[in-house]
């Protein structure tokens, strides 16, 4: 085990002009989240693309950074409409300290494909997200290269997310609906709209079309307490069932009002049931009754607590950090090398690990961080430091770097890239938290490491492994090396398998490339590795059915209790 031994501590004014220099190049500074914002879409008059069909549009959400736009999320297609009033609903980060410029952009998609690259473009919106957030409803010409798109228009509505983050599971059918069809039966789908405090209405849910059916039995679907009623259970919900038609003309079937209050009745294997009932033929029709019945066959709350709900009971980030000192990375003393130590000017390694550590040491109360290394030689015997991989054990961000730069003189860079061994030694630890069934410890390792692993079959092992754990793995790729066979580590491009063949548990992986924030905006670096870090906190213990500890009953069930 190689101990760092003690040497001249790094001076504050060196130790500032690392800091300083993380933040000048990734733009570090204290950026809390203040909220998270819910944003609607809808849009008007959209121009047919000919006079023989309607478009099947599609809004795709772009936000900017660095000048460049990234898709950040899309919308349902809805086929033939004009009108369209979109289900879908983004939510989004918002930073009172940052301008976040949105682009909103309007799409017909090809009823064969729904991607984009064959899609029609019909118009965009840009705007920023405090100027949706200051009017709470931002309404604008959609604009097709600077000119306005027709008389077409998009709508824009912000609503701040409380801090309610349970679901409900709904399961609605039907029975005897009006069959409005002349050679076949309804095509029915149902809409279930939200009544807001200004009387306006907001889509919570378009279930699927059961086609040729008047006794149609829609999927369980899940939506957030919080997109249903607001935290209100006694606010209106307005009911519409349709019979879906090719041409985007669905013909009403009928409606009805109810509360989530009321859905309620449906949970315990209970049932609540409404008629459906169409104005005009009540208005009409003598013995007119209903058109036909909604049934509700279950209600279902699940109970989502939040990632604050797990730090403030009392669960600790344990962050690990993993240097790469394989012989890739160049001679340290050689100022080409990617470990060299430059008076004023940090390299990438200690760019990244100040960036990403910075944040997580905020959530470990006794801030004592395991650094680890791997592919260098010890001398006098020069074995490898491969299994023995411990450096030391350090106190804070700063003891880490102190760290870093001390044992550089002392060993010899080698190789090869394995970092499934570092991987198996955080799991250790994270097996025995499990064990305890408590929300007491989440690990995190961070490993900064400049070339492709080369041992890829036993990392994957690893990986599936640790997926079962209270851990998530961050890799940083330093300096220009070809990363794309990294890239499978990370789940986004689809589900990582064992060589074995057994699929991970759930994604805890993310790996990105240094180069990619070497100007990029504040925060950036950080903001991409750690952004699921949260959702992967709370999908580990909710997942076991673990509750933030020291959560009492009563704040457990606050919100909607019976």
């Amino acid at each position: 085990m190689l101990r760092v031994l003690a040497s001249p501590p790094t001076t504050s004014r060196n130790m500032s002009n690392i800091y300083e220099s993380a933040a000048n190049t990734l733009g570090l500074f204290s950026s809390p989240c203040l909220t998270k914002v819910e944003l609607r879409v809808a849009c008007k008059g959209i121009s047919d693309r000919d006079a023989l069909s309607k478009p099947d549009p599609c809004v795709v959400l772009k936000m900017q950074s660095h000048g460049q736009w990234f898709e950040v999320d899309r919308t349902e297609v809805i086929r033939s409409s004009i009108n369209p009033v979109f289900s879908k609903v983004f939510t989004v980060d918002f930073y009172f300290e940052e301008m976040q410029r949105l682009r909103f952009e309007l799409h017909d998609i090809s009823s064969s494909h729904n991607g984009l690259k064959e899609a029609d473009f019909l118009g965009a919106m840009e705007c920023t997200l405090g100027q949706i957030v200051s009017q709470r409803k931002l309404a604008k010409p959609l604009l097709k290269q600077g000119n306005a798109a027709g008389k077409s228009s998009i709508t824009v509505t912000a609503e701040e997310l409380s801090g309610n983050h349970d679901y409900v599971e709904l399961s609605f059918s039907a029975r005897k609906l009006d069959d409005k069809d002349f050679f076949s039966k309804s095509d029915p789908f149902l809409e279930i709209f939200r009544i807001n405090d200004d009387s306006s209405s907001s889509l919570v849910h378009r279930t699927e079309t059961v086609m040729n059916n008047l006794n149609p039995i829609w999927k369980t679907f899940k939506v957030s307490l919080n997109t249903l009623c607001s935290g209100d259970n006694d606010r209106e919900l307005k009911c519409i069932v349709w019979d879906w038609d090719s041409n985007g003309k669905h013909d009403f079937i009928g409606e009805f009002q109810t509360t989530f209050k009321e859905m309620r009745g449906a949970m315990d294997g209970r049932q609540v049931q409404w008629e459906c009932i169409n104005p005009k033929y009540q208005v009409k029709k003598k013995n007119y009754r209903n058109s036909g019945i909604v049934i509700l066959n279950q209600c279902k709350i699940i109970k989502m607590h939040s990632f604050l709900d797990y730090i403030m009971g009392g669960c600790q980030i344990q962050f690990t950090v993993a240097i790469d000192f394989t012989a890739s990375n160049g001679d340290p003393r050689n100022s080409c090398s990617l470990h060299y130590i430059h008076p004023y000017q940090p390299n990438e390694y200690l760019k990244a690990l100040v960036a990403v550590g910075e944040i997580c040491q905020d959530y470990d109360s006794d801030k004592m961080f395991p650094a680890f290394g791997f592919g260098a030689q010890i001398p006098p015997d020069f074995k490898l430091l491969y299994r023995d991989l411990m450096l030391c054990r350090v106190v804070g961000i700063q003891g880490v770097v102190d760290a870093y730069q001390n044992c550089l003189p002392k060993i010899q860079l080698y190789g090869p890239t394995n970092i499934a061994p570092i991987i198996q030694k955080v799991a250790s630890s994270a097996s025995e938290e499990m064990h305890t069934k408590e929300a007491m410890e989440y690990f995190i390792l961070l490993i900064l490491t400049d070339g492709v692993i080369t041992d890829m079959a036993d990392t994957r092992e690893a990986i599936v492994h640790a997926s079962h754990l209270p851990m998530s793995v961050i890799i940083v790729g330093i300096g220009n090396a070809d990363f794309s066979d990294m890239q499978m580590l990370d789940g986004d491009d689809g589900i990582l398998r064992s060589p074995k063949g057994e699929p991970v548990l759930r994604d805890i992986v993310q790996f990105v490339p240094f180069r990619n924030f070497k100007h990029a905006s504040p925060a950036a670096l950080a903001k991409s590795v750690l952004a699921e870090v949260p959702n992967q906190v709370v999908d580990y213990y909710n997942s076991k059915g673990i509750k933030p500890k020291g959560l009492s009953d009563y704040e457990s069930s606050r919100t909607f209790s019976p």
